[in-house]
């Protein structure tokens, strides 16, 4: 078995710890949770007849990586960056985030997470942003850690992608 380390970053409240419960134990909770440090959550997967164990860091929320969060992401192997559609800030913060993430990992896969679909009618992400993401050659998904839309789907992505970039980059 492999194991892959996959930190999630964004802002304070954005649903990381909800999407992570969501994917890891199939739940829901209305009652807001606030990380404070790191939370570390375990799932096994099957990608192309490989099981992978996936370590998934849920780091505390926050708009700017702290020179301790950023050690947080050593060793991953991929980043799964939430954003919620219903607050511009947290996807305004996204390019703050990003320089350490380059800086601490170089080139890793990232997927984006536009979550908090169920609250549609209250977005302010607009399609251009997520057109925008993709065009930057990421993968990008719509979803709710309420329902569990997408949910699956976004971790599967990162998941394939880490395995791909590792047969094509020669990693071990």
């Amino acid at each position: 078995m492999i194991a892959k380390k996959i930190c999630m970053v964004g802002s304070f409240a954005v649903g990381k710890t909800s999407l992570v419960k969501r994917f890891v134990e199939s739940i829901y909770s209305e009652k807001y949770q606030t990380t404070i440090g790191v939370k570390i959550s375990k799932k096994s997967i099957t990608i192309n007849d490989q099981l992978i164990k996936l370590l998934i860091w849920d780091i505390e929320g926050d708009d700017v990586f702290t020179e301790l969060k950023a050690n947080y992401l050593r060793g991953s192997s991929g980043i799964l960056l939430v954003v919620d559609g219903t607050r511009p800030k947290s996807y305004d913060n996204l390019q703050r985030l990003m320089s350490p993430i380059q800086r601490v990992l170089g080139e890793v896969p990232i997927v984006l997470i536009a979550n908090k679909v169920d609250l549609i009618q209250e977005w302010k992400m607009d399609d251009s942003f997520l057109a925008d993401m993709a065009e930057k050659n990421m993968g990008t998904f719509v979803t709710s850690a309420k329902d569990g839309t997408n949910v699956d789907a976004a971790f599967q992505d990162l998941a394939e992608k880490m395995m791909y970039f590792d047969t094509h980059q020669g990693r071990p």
